[in-house]
């Protein structure tokens, strides 16, 4: 049986505690009407959830987009402006790579990322935005087309919860092959660990900027990557090669600490001078900063 939550609980609730919810429908679900709850109730009032805005009516419009409540205010007839007229088409690039298999806290970086994935493609259909799915390692694994229809949602709920740990990372390649594919303006949104040369994926999300598509980079770290806690003489293993390094935490972590550092500063430097909004993610942090940021990068895009 899933869990029980309360909603006063939803809007911080442990990424953990969400992973164990049940099905990924549930998990999105419950984040986002969490956090949709408390931003209501926060001094963020001016995100649209519904639609855009309305316009006055236009023969040959279909009547059901009349908004009665309106008319009987102002005496003229107003539609709501959805779907076509409004709508951003989205692309999610989720990487699946062996290195998102690694968790120290309850869940691991696939698990948050594709709850952040299912979360978003969740909120994206409630604005009736046009959401798609790409999922991918050294290739492209799998992919769904931005829909706005329930039917295409739970299409990629289902993708998403058949998603299983694959190859190796290159996240360059999978990018410019979807850049030189996307027609139309839109957004994408890259979900990954990012373990690759920064110089290839900053190449890589620039080549969707060069197309005139607006770029959110969430950068999903888990935290013992972020401050590397280990005391005692570790042998650690490269996931996806397998290489194996016997070491001393207490000697490698300055040298550790700052060749991430300098990474996590390249790619805030060179995808913020890009034009890329670029978010570093601690998987032991609630989803909600993710979802904000989105909404966010959405209003400036619109």
């Amino acid at each position: 049986m899933a869990a029980t939550v309360r909603p006063s609980e939803l809007r911080f609730l442990d990424p953990a505690v969400v992973a164990r919810l049940g099905t990924l429908e549930l998990k999105a679900r419950t984040v986002v009407e969490g956090f949709l709850s408390g931003l209501h109730r926060s001094p963020f009032k001016g995100f649209s959830v519904e639609f855009a805005e309305y316009r006055q009516y236009m023969p040959g419009d279909d009547l059901s987009t009349i908004d009665w409540k309106v008319y009987a205010r102002s005496d003229r007839y107003y539609v709501k402006k959805f779907e076509e007229e409004t709508n951003l088409d989205c692309y999610i690039l989720l990487d699946v790579s062996r290195s998102m298999g690694y968790g120290s806290r309850g869940i691991t970086k696939l698990e948050y990322a594709s709850v952040l994935a299912a979360s978003l493609a969740y909120l994206m259909n409630r604005q009736r935005d046009a959401v798609g799915l790409t999922t991918f390692d050294e290739a492209i694994v799998s992919m769904l087309r931005p829909g706005a229809r329930s039917g295409h949602l739970r299409s990629i709920l289902l993708t998403l919860d058949r998603t299983v740990l694959g190859q190796k990372t290159d996240v360059a390649k999978p990018l410019n092959l979807l850049a030189s594919g996307i027609a139309k303006r839109g957004m994408v949104v890259l979900i990954s660990d990012l373990l690759d040369d920064p110089a290839r994926v900053i190449e890589g999300l620039r080549h969707f900027r060069f197309r005139g598509t607006d770029v959110i980079a969430f950068h999903v770290m888990d935290p013992d990557e972020l401050t590397f806690p280990f005391e005692r003489a570790t042998r650690f293993r490269d996931i996806e090669r397998g290489d194996e390094l016997m070491a001393v935490p207490s000697v490698v972590r300055d040298d550790y600490l700052t060749a991430l550092n300098a990474q996590l500063d390249t790619y805030k430097r060179e995808l913020g001078g890009a034009g890329v909004d670029y978010r570093l993610l601690n998987t032991s942090e609630p989803l909600e900063f993710a979802l904000m940021a989105y909404l966010s990068s959405r209003g400036r895009a619109r």
